[in-house]
């Protein structure tokens, strides 16, 4: 049998990352949620037409929802029914992660924020990080850091 050939790229169970929240936020805790999607969005999601870079989540009558995030409807979609790209979504969750989250938001001041959205076993998932805001030197600093990073695993390949 034929090996079968490397795909370049990230994992292609990945739809979706929102990389301007690890430059905004401090993640504490990554919480993996599932999501009410309907079918025309599962279509969408399979092309890999989402953004999650101005979404958050809120929790409202102990229930999570996911605010922002822009799904773009394919041009085939269904004629019989009006696609709203960034219509509110539920997240699906457990009474006890929603009771530890609701208490964290409230008390300790942490907000949440979707940071990826892939697919685990033909389902969509979506993981939210619990995260406190970065000051501007904080990200000054993270940063610096990451240029340093950078610069080191150059100079140590050169050798």
């Amino acid at each position: 049998m034929a090996k079968k050939a490397k795909k370049k790229g990230g994992n292609p169970a990945t739809i979706a990352l929102n990389k301007k929240a690890k430059h905004e936020f401090f993640i504490e805790e990554r919480i993996e949620a599932g999501i009410a999607l309907e079918g025309w969005e599962v279509k969408s999601l399979r092309a890999g037409r989402i953004s999650l870079v101005e979404s958050y989540v809120t929790i409202k009558d102990g229930e999570a929802y996911l605010f922002g995030a822009t799904i773009t409807p394919l041009p085939t979609a269904s004629t019989h029914i009006q696609p709203d790209p960034t219509r509110t979504r539920k997240l699906l969750l457990h009474r006890r992660e929603l009771d530890r989250l609701i208490g964290q938001v409230e008390r300790k001041g942490f907000t949440l924020v979707p940071l990826a959205m892939y697919w685990k076993r033909g389902l969509a998932k979506v993981e939210i990080g619990l995260a406190k805001g970065k000051k501007l030197h904080d990200k000054r600093a993270s940063d610096k850091d990451r240029d340093w990073q950078r610069d080191r695993q150059r100079i140590l390949k050169k050798g």
